[in-house]
C-alpha cells in the first residue's frame, strides 16, 4: 500500500498546505509519493522532494497542467490510482475542485477536511459548521481524501527523494481555460499568515478596515472579515473568514468588532491565541477568545497601532 499526495501550488509558488497535507498522509503508515502537476515545475519538485517523509516525487510537466483544470488533473490522478491506496490532497479550492472528480470517477466515497487520522481506514473531521467532531470509517478499497491543513503541522527537511518524470497527457474538451482576475497584496496570503487580524460589522463601514492597516503592518498580518461585513459590502469575499470562507489557524488572531458566529468560529478557532475587541461583553466570541478586551473598536485601534 502506498500514498498518493497531490502537491498544490499557485504559479509556480508550493503553497504551504502542501507540507501539511504529506504530514497527515504519513500518519497512514504507508510510502508518500507526490504529484507536482503544472508548467514549468522543475525547482518546485526539487523543493518537494526535500519536504521530510516523501518517498519520491511525480512529475507531470505540460502546458495542459498549467491551470490545474479539474477535468485534465482529475484524468491524470485516476490514471495513477491503480498504484495507490490512499490519494490525499488538501481541502483548498485546488483541491475541492478536482478531488470530487476523481473519487466520482473511482466510483468511491470521498472522505472531506480530515483534521486527524485515527487508522488508515478511520478519520476525524469536523461537522455542524465544527460543533462537532465526526470518527469516519471508510470501507472503499481505495480512500479518497481531502485535508484540512490547518489541523496538521508543517514537515521538516530530508535529502533530495528521486524525482520520476510522467509523460502521459491528458486534455479536456469539456473545459478550457479563458482568463484570471486576481487581487495583488502585499499582505501576506490568509491562509498562510502567522498573523491575521479581522474586522466584522462593527466596523460599520468599508473606509473604517483602513484602521486595521497600520496594525496589520507593524505585525505582518493579513486581513480578514467576518461573513457579516462581506455580505454588507465593506469588503471583498476573498477576505471573509468563517465556514463559508477561509479556514486560518495562524500563531495570533485578532478578532475586531467581530460577535463571534458559529460559522465564523469554525474558521478560526483553532488559531493558537486569539484576541477579541468588541463593545459587546456578551459577544461569543469571548467564549474562545484568549485575551478579551470590551471598549470601542475605534478607541482602542489608534492606540493599539501607536503602542506597536
Amino acid at each position: 500500500m502506498k500514498t498518493l499526495v497531490i502537491a498544490d501550488h499557485d504559479n509556480g509558488v508550493l503553497k504551504p498546505e502542501t507540507s501539511k497535507t504529506i504530514n497527515a498522509a504519513l500518519k497512514l503508515g504507508f510510502p508518500v509519493n507526490v504529484l507536482v502537476a503544472g508548467e514549468s515545475v522543475a525547482p518546485m519538485s526539487e523543493q518537494i522532494a526535500s519536504i521530510e517523509g516523501v518517498n519520491s516525487v511525480l512529475i507531470a510537466d505540460n502546458s495542459e497542467y498549467a491551470q490545474q483544470l479539474a477535468e485534465n488533473i482529475a484524468d491524470l490522478v485516476v490514471s495513477l490510482a491503480a498504484d495507490y491506496s490512499h490519494i490525499v490532497a488538501s481541502a483548498t479550492t485546488t483541491g475541492k475542485n478536482f478531488m470530487p472528480r476523481v473519487a466520482a470517477l473511482l466510483d468511491v466515497a470521498q472522505i472531506s477536511e480530515i483534521i486527524d487520522v485515527v487508522d488508515a481506514d478511520t478519520f476525524k473531521r469536523p461537522i455542524y459548521a465544527g460543533n462537532a467532531i465526526a470518527t469516519v470509517k471508510s470501507l472503499d478499497s481505495k480512500k479518497v481524501i481531502t485535508v484540512r491543513a490547518s489541523s496538521f503541522d508543517l514537515q521538516g527537511t530530508q535529502a533530495p527523494a528521486e524525482c520520476v518524470t510522467i509523460d502521459a497527457v491528458f486534455s479536456s474538451e469539456l473545459s478550457s481555460f479563458v482568463s484570471v482576475e486576481q487581487t495583488e497584496s502585499e499582505r501576506p496570503e490568509l491562509t498562510a499568515a502567522q498573523v491575521v487580524i479581522s474586522g466584522g460589522r462593527g466596523m460599520q463601514n468599508g473606509e473604517n478596515f483602513s484602521l486595521l492597516h497600520g496594525i496589520a503592518d507593524k505585525l505582518g498580518a493579513a486581513i480578514g472579515a467576518s461573513r457579516a461585513a462581506v455580505d454588507a459590502g465593506f469588503v471583498p469575499n476573498d477576505m471573509q473568514v468563517g465556514q463559508t470562507g477561509k479556514i486560518v489557524a495562524p500563531n495570533l488572531y485578532i478578532a475586531v468588532g467581530i460577535s463571534g458566529a458559529i460559522q465564523h468560529l469554525a474558521g478560526m478557532k483553532d488559531s493558537k491565541v486569539i484576541v477579541a475587541i468588541n463593545k459587546d461583553p456578551d459577544a461569543p466570541i469571548f467564549q474562545v477568545a484568549d485575551y478579551g478586551l470590551v471598549a470601542d473598536l475605534f478607541d482602542v485601534l489608534p492606540e493599539l497601532e501607536q503602542a506597536l
